[in-house]
């Protein structure tokens, strides 16, 4: 951190320093549109006439000449297929013109002669720092020219260089250390859907970085953007279409360090695994009976009929890990049809990974010695991934005032585990070796239609219509359990451990699946005010729009346990015992199957949002801008399930809670001079349950021993924001940025651990805590050494960093409602778990740092990345379970790209040079903090240094 805030220091006064206006000149800043639609006109040239000073307009339209020298200059407008302007101007010594102007189009040039095609540039560095400055609001972004950089493969790693973010489980994005559940995503402006069962998250290595365009977070509201969000608003645009024709091939290698060419155990894949789809070779049969006290009702051999229909795949075998492989097909064209201009982008992406990792588990007792285990497990863990992706985007420009896109987005993920478990449940005084299978399919898919109108040089509208759609299951997940006394001497076959009831912990077969549909609208008008439209971004804007979404969610889930079996069957290895000559039923000599599924392992639910909003900026001075607005949403959910068998009740559980909310917010942006900004933001937002948590249905989830719980009792969160932030912008490739913000939480939502039924396995629910608050710094720097140093070298290094210190403050109160076998029932926290704490996932720092280097004479290009987060809490514990903590890691990426002949770039790298260990820490002491003398691991492993070696051809 030291380190970090010595370089912050010496770059901002670097940057400072370059800034002091020679004598006798001054600065002409403006804005260039065209004067029919009032759109920014990119890349028009602006001279000094007379002079070689001048600047070239960017994706804003915006220019900015320093050095002017002062008296009456002639300014010289040009650009291709317009009409030459020229305006005189009056320079004054150290002061700013603030121009802003319009070009006509030349009549006298014909299509035929010129063809203007070129669309807004923003997908570069430049161009997202001039977003991020235009934006009103407090936002951070990343462009896919950055991204090139780097060796990161999805959206979530891409997202990890953005300051305030933070990854959890290489999937999951966390903004100002608060958990993905107060994050809003869009994909395109639409919001996307979430990927999980149990939470409401979104699983961001479904997007491959190579077809975004830009990724943007907005982390102050506005009237225009969605309200339910605390920690940010995570916008996605995908790649649009191009500025001319291309075709590319794409190929990388992987190997990974304790894995590739490695001997692991893993499970028979299936026919379709390499694609990411599950096959019919692991889901149910139709035959078996879809009731479930139908079924068990049966003879044990005609269960066993049913049983031996199931494939028989649970053996586990030695295999070769090979190399990881991506590829990738791009291509873009551009045409006419007539009058209309069409571009055309699409992108095919596969990949296939493999990860193994030598898990340590355990599970503690907490008593008056720390360190003192009920449970110890060594977990060999062997996962597959596969994706496949498809991007395909039209565009079309009928004219200069209306513009249509349609934007489509498709992957299929394949997820196939398998866990080799081996240890001890020690206050049993067992010794155990169990087994997990598992396969997950995900499809995701997200289309929308975008219709951009300019009716007038005053009035723009833009919508969209948007449908998504996500599949989420896990057919056959099988889970085994041996176990034998500990005494017993090695040679002793461990036994089968299997229940008359058939205990899904033990051994069962598992199957999921979610569907969830969404239909959404957004419509978004703004018009300009004042007499002089021409004026632009300093004419006052009125805005007004209408957000509607649909979202319906099917969920189901079933399962079998196996029961009997005669001591020599139940000692026979994973490979034979379930033979179907061992599982006939005829006796208690063989294995038969009863099903275990129970009403509520199912729900149906939805939600639907309505929002309308109104809101303006308003121009107080030259330099102070105001943007102010409300939004209201009307959302209803909707939840419906069986009751749980242990209730005696057969009315089936509904929840349906409306809840109208009024969400304003304003922004106020004070500009210090043309490359100084001070922001200051306040909005009100909220967070609502998430389906899943609403639901009783109750999840196992085998890697860490615990059941999961939904809670019908949730209330809406209600939090207020506030945001202050300084931007300096010294070029338009170059920003410095300090910030603070300030959340307070009403009735936030966080998962809970009661006092556990058993100390073998943990059982997870989630409740309304009375109140939390969050505050904290950020600084980000990105700064060229090309005007610092007369050293050629150096002239071509790039630092990009960002830092962020964060603290937070739960309160539970006293007492907390928690699900029970009727409804739900305050609880009494006080003695059981630390009422204040700090907010879970919620990382006390977090430091980005990117050092890069390019030589654009002989194509290279070189960087090497830092990434570190402080330790948060992964999971809420009590007095007898307690806290656990996610501990630092400190990343190290290094990557090398070389370009050969315009076609050919070859790209190699290694990600995470130091090869930490992930650490999962128990707080034995409950002081809010993991020392050497008191932690108490509960998961650690290392997934190994990642080397990547591709070529790309362009045709």
């Amino acid at each position: 951190m030291l380190h970090l805030n010595s370089l912050l220091a010496s770059l901002v006064a670097s940057l400072f320093s370059i800034t002091v206006l020679v004598a006798q000149t001054g600065s002409i800043k403006g804005t260039v549109k065209d004067s029919e639609t009032n759109e920014p006109l990119i890349g028009a040239a602006v001279a000094i006439q007379g002079t070689t000073n001048g600047s070239v307009t960017d994706s804003e339209g915006n220019f900015l000449i320093s050095k002017a020298p002062v008296g009456k200059q002639v300014l010289t407008i040009t650009y291709i297929s317009y009409l030459t302007k020229k305006i005189e101007v009056s320079i004054e010594a150290g002061k700013q013109i603030i121009l802003n102007t319009a070009l006509d189009e030349d009549a006298g040039q014909t299509l035929q002669e010129v063809v203007v095609t070129a669309s807004k540039a923003t997908n570069t560095e430049v161009a997202v720092i001039s977003e991020i400055k235009s934006i009103q609001q407090v936002a951070v972004g990343v462009s896919a020219q950055q991204i090139t950089k780097s060796q990161d493969r999805d959206a979530a790693q891409v997202a990890r260089r953005i300051p305030g973010v933070s990854i959890v489980d290489n999937r999951f994005i966390l903004i100002r250390g608060l958990s993905q559940r107060y994050n809003t995503v869009m994909i395109n402006d639409i919001i996307a859907p979430s990927t999980e069962i149990d939470s409401r998250a979104f699983s961001f290595d479904m997007i491959p970085s190579n077809i975004i365009d830009r990724i943007l977070i907005y982390k102050s509201g506005a009237a225009e953007l969605p309200g339910e969000f605390a920690g940010g608003i995570i916008k996605i645009y995908t790649k649009r279409a191009p500025e001319e024709n291309f075709t590319n091939v794409g190929l990388s290698l992987g190997y990974r360090a304790n894995t590739t060419f490695q001997q692991v155990e893993r499970t028979n894949y299936g026919k379709w695994d390499f694609l990411g789809f599950e096959g019919k070779d692991r889901q149910v049969p139709s035959s078996i009976p879809s009731n479930p006290t139908l079924f068990n009702s049966l003879s044990p051999e005609a269960r066993a009929l049913y049983a031996n229909k199931l494939p028989n795949t649970w053996d586990v075998q030695s295999k070769n890990v090979p190399l990881d492989i991506r590829g990738s097909l791009n291509f873009g064209r551009r045409f006419d049809a007539g009058s209309v201009q069409i571009g055309n982008l699409t992108s095919i992406n596969y990949t296939s990974t493999n990860q193994y990792s030598e898990n340590q588990f355990g599970i503690y007792r907490n008593g008056t010695t720390a360190g003192s285990r009920s449970v110890n497990y060594t977990d060999d863990q062997f996962v597959y991934n596969s994706r496949l992706g498809l991007l395909h985007n039209w565009s079309f420009r009928f004219n200069p005032k209306f513009t249509l896109e349609f934007k489509n987005l498709f992957n299929q993920l394949g997820f196939s585990e398998t866990v080799v478990r081996n240890g001890q449940d020690v206050d049993d005084n067992r010794e155990i070796k169990s087994y997990s299978e598992r396969f997950e399919s995900r499809s995701i898919y997200s289309g929308q239609l975008i219709g951009k109108h300019n009716f007038t040089p005053r009035w723009m509208l833009n919508w969209q219509l948007g449908y998504s759609y996500t599949r989420r299951t896990e057919p056959d997940w099988r889970r085994l359990k041996y176990t034998r006394n500990i005494p017993e001497p090695g040679e002793t076959p461990q036994e089968f451990s299997a229940q008359t009831d058939g205990l899904l912990v033990n051994s069962a077969r598992f199957n999921s699946k979610l569907t969830e549909s969404v239909y959404s609208i957004n419509i978004n008008n703004e018009y300009t005010l004042g007499s002089k439209v021409e004026e632009g971004s300093d004419s006052p804007k009125l805005r007004f729009g209408l957000y509607a979404e649909k979202k319906m969610r099917d969920f189901s889930s079933r399962w079998f346990g196996y029961t009997g079996g005669d001591q020599a069957v139940r000692k026979q290895d994973i490979g034979t015992i379930f033979n179907p000559a061992n599982v006939t039923g005829a006796s208690n000599a063989y294995f038969t199957i009863v099903e275990g599924t129970q009403p509520n392992d199912k729900y149906t639910a939805s939600n639907d949002l309505i929002a309308g909003y109104v809101g303006t900026t308003l121009p107080v001075t030259t330099k102070f801008n105001l943007t102010a607005g409300v939004r209201v949403e009307a959302n209803n959910q909707y939840m419906k399930s069986k009751p749980s068998p242990t209730t005696g009740s057969t009315t089936d559980l509904e929840v349906d809670k409306n809840v109208v909310v009024a969400l304003p917010s304003v922004n106020l942006t004070y500009d210090l001079n043309d490359k100084q900004l001070v922001r200051l933001a306040y909005f009100s937002s909220i967070n609502r349950p998430e389906l899943r948590e609403l639901a009783p249905f109750q999840y196992y989830d085998f890697n860490n021993n615990a059941n999961v719980q939904g809670n019908e009792s949730l209330k809406t969160v209600r939090i207020q924001n506030v945001d202050a932030r300084w931007e300096y912008y010294p070029t338009p490739s170059e920003l410095v940025s300090f910030g603070a913000f300030y959340k307070h939480f009403k009735n936030p939502i966080e998962t809970f651990l009661p006092e556990p039924n058993t100390p073998l396995i943990l059982d997870y629910t989630f409740i309304n805590a009375k109140s939390a608050y969050s505050y904290g710094l950020e600084a980000e720097v990105r700064k060229s050494f090309s005007e610092l140093s007369s050293n050629s070298f150096l002239q071509k290094l790039t630092v990009v960093a960002n830092a962020s210190y964060i603290i937070s403050r739960i309160d539970l109160g006293d007492y907390v409602q928690l699900p029970s076998a009727i409804t739900t029932e305050p609880y009494d926290v006080r003695g059981i778990t630390d009422t204040k704490r700090p907010m879970m996932n919620q990382s006390p720092y977090l430091i980005n740092a990117g050092l890069y280097y390019n030589n654009e004479a002989t194509g290279i290009q070189a960087n090497i990345l830092y990434n570190v987060y402080g330790p948060r809490i992964y999971a809420v514990g009590s007095s007898l379970t307690r806290t656990i903590y996610e501990m630092p890691r400190n990343v190290i990426d290094l990557t090398f790209i070389k370009t050969f002949a315009q076609k050919w770039e070859i790209k190699a790298g290694i990600q995470d040079i130091l090869n930490q260990r992930f650490r999962l820490e128990q707080d034995y002491n409950r002081d809010a903090k993991v020392t050497a003398a008191d932690k108490q691991p509960v998961r650690t492993f290392r997934r190994g240094s990642y080397l990547t070696l591709g070529v790309t051809y362009n045709f």
